[in-house]
């Protein structure tokens, strides 16, 4: 039972397309125009480094795209068994408008600091704070959210009566 996979969250197809889409046409732009028409050595040097960035961070978010994030009783984790954070060390969550989240995501925060990893389009950690969110649809992710609350609400016992 602690095991079952209670909610996921993957990256919906047509936006995870234009994202790669538009990083591949911006990377291979960025390389064309320093080709065709080159501008001062170090101009050109930029704008071909800074293509290959581009084209770069576009083959990692078709590879993290690929996976999901899933959540159980204990844990989030990603489907190649990256634990992502466990239900008891979360502090925190937002959805605020305000808060540095990704799109159509929630932040959390824990009280176990995590090294520093980027799935592009998923999700990322850096220290305490986790965003899960990007390329994927609202409403997954909000379900997630509010289970995750509720979760929360019933470890803490502030669970309305």
């Amino acid at each position: 039972m602690q095991d079952e996979v209670l909610a996921t969250i993957e990256a919906s197809a047509p936006r995870r397309w234009m994202a790669l889409v538009v990083l591949t046409v911006l990377g291979g732009l960025l390389i064309y125009v320093a080709v065709v028409t080159p501008p001062a050595v170090v101009w050109q040097v930029f704008l071909i480094v800074l293509g290959a960035l581009t084209l770069w961070l576009a083959q990692r978010m078709f590879q993290a795209t690929a996976g999901r994030v899933e959540m159980t009783a204990t844990e989030l984790r990603g489907s190649d068994g990256t634990v992502i954070a466990r239900i008891a060390d979360i502090e925190a969550l937002d959805r605020g408008v305000f808060a540095f989240k990704p799109s159509n995501g929630f932040l959390l925060r824990t009280s176990v600091p995590g090294g520093r990893t980027w799935q592009p389009g998923l999700w990322w950690r850096m220290g305490r704070r986790i965003g899960i969110g990007g390329v994927t649809p609202g409403s997954q992710t909000k379900f997630m959210a509010e289970m995750l609350s509720a979760m929360m609400a019933e470890r803490d016992g502030t669970l309305p009566r």
